[in-house]
């Protein structure tokens, strides 16, 4: 029952190249760094990623994607990285763009075993009708276009079908965890994890706060151990801030 793994290195050693990741934050925040570095380190590449963002170009998966690690990425925002955008305009890169709540849902059937669902988000657009480029061609053209959507009609109302999402592995970032996978996240470092933890079919955690089992309260768990297989504690996390603005001092 115990999952701990101490070593970052030996917790990610066996994912493969080619393998699909889930890997949760939001922007920086609760981005799981000390696995993504562990990745970088062990030089696997041709990864088929999903995450809400792609970070930015010196941090987070911008560095997986720099050194040319992620062949797929399916996302809902990318705008904070210029080389994302430059790979993905030059034909390096395959990118399957989703709205947010549609790539959030699509995780969470994936962890509960539902296929697949109908939603009006991205109907009438280029994410329903098959005109989204999913990946160009060197001389600047469409290569492949990402395939249209089935639609179907409930109630008068028109709807497209999203399937869900399972990856090979999982990453994820904690507050807190327990050394049976229980997790806690804190505040909107939240966005994205429980979801990327549930849709890993190996999830590995890496936490703050290692705790024994039985210290989180029951009803205080975001997401229980059985979607959990590895606990990794961190000592420090470097938490950047993706874009600081402040306010100019008021003069005397």
């Amino acid at each position: 029952m115990d999952k701990t793994i101490t070593d970052p290195a030996t917790a990610i050693a066996d994912i493969p190249a080619g393998a699909t990741l889930a890997v949760g934050g939001f922007g920086l925040c609760g981005i799981p760094e000390t696995l993504i570095e562990a990745l970088e380190s062990a030089g696997v590449g041709d990864l088929d990623v999903v995450s809400n963002n792609c970070g930015v170009d010196d941090w987070g998966l911008g560095r997986l994607l720099a050194a040319g690690r992620i062949r797929r990425v399916t996302a809902s925002y990318v705008g904070e990285n210029k080389e994302f955008a430059r790979q993905y305009l030059a034909g390096e890169l395959e990118v399957e763009l989703t709205p947010q709540g549609s790539l959030a849902e699509r995780l969470r059937a994936g962890g509960c075993g539902i296929p697949a669902f109908y939603t009006p988000a991205g109907l009438g657009t280029p994410v329903a009708d098959g005109s989204m480029p999913l990946r160009y061609s060197a001389d600047g053209t469409v290569g492949v276009h990402a395939p249209a959507k089935e639609m179907r009609t409930f109630e008068g109302r028109d709807y497209i079908l999203e399937h869900a999402i399972t990856t090979d592995y999982a990453l994820v970032h904690a507050a807190i965890g327990d050394r049976h996978g229980n997790l806690v996240f804190h505040a909107s470092a939240g966005n994205f994890n429980a979801l990327c933890a549930m849709a890993g079919k190996i999830t590995i955690a890496e936490v703050e706060r290692l705790v024994e089992p039985g210290e989180i309260p029951a009803d205080q768990v975001h997401v229980p151990g059985v979607f959990v297989q590895r606990v990794v504690p961190v000592a420090s996390v470097d938490k950047r801030i993706e874009k600081l603005t402040v306010r100019q001092p008021i003069s005397a």
